[in-house]
């Protein structure tokens, strides 16, 4: 009977140990679900991604500030790329400027973290982001994500991943003279909220 209570125990601190890991991945319960789904998914081409805290404040306060705005935006308040660089997260150098996003995906009407993501995963340019399924994508193994719920507003859910490389001293950019790829405008909406929200159906 001790031995049984002993393994059992034991398996309940792996688990818990485990769902530690993604505790600086996300602000909430659902948010973290997410970044477990975006790690361990069993096509992800990255060996290793790594939660950050900064990353995870910088994605919830892109997601209360869609929230706000009732917008799924990626330039709201600058690009992506300069909002992680104004709050002195160093970006490869390489990495684009002004109007450039490299790093940030994001969602609207999505309820849950299994819904999101089958939205992520059957969006062509998201998929190549967030599974790091073309070089450039591969090698960044940052990850911080927020989820936002407000009944009042357009989307109602508000979603938004940074998953990025962080700066290395003495790096050289493997990309040189090579085309870099640029999400740009790319953004996800559940399309059932858009019948809900006939005004919402072509964002900037």
């Amino acid at each position: 009977m001790k031995t049984f209570i002993c393994i059992t125990l034991s398996m309940f601190s792996v688990l818990a140990y485990a769902n530690d890991n993604f505790a600086a991945c996300g602000n909430n319960e659902q948010a973290r679900l997410l970044a477990e789904m975006i790690i361990k998914d069993a096509e992800q081409q990255r060996s290793v991604i790594r939660c950050n805290k900064l990353l995870t404040k910088v994605a919830t306060d892109k997601a209360q500030l869609m929230v706000k705005s009732g917008l799924v935006m990626h330039n709201l308040g600058g690009s992506p790329n300069e909002r992680l660089r104004e709050v002195n997260y160093q970006l490869p150098s390489y990495y684009g400027g002004a109007m450039s996003n490299q790093v940030e995906a994001i969602a609207g009407g999505y309820s849950d973290a299994e819904d999101v993501w089958d939205g992520f995963k059957n969006s062509f340019g998201h998929r190549q982001h967030l599974l790091g399924e073309i070089d450039f994508y591969r090698e960044q193994d940052e990850l911080g994500i927020a989820f936002v719920r407000k009944w009042e507003s357009p989307h109602v859910e508000y979603w938004a991943v940074y998953l990025t490389k962080g700066f290395k001293k003495n790096q050289s950019n493997p990309f040189a003279g090579k085309k870099l790829p640029n999400k740009g405008t790319l953004i996800l909406i559940e399309p059932s909220k858009l019948q809900i929200k006939p005004e919402v159906q072509q964002p900037n």
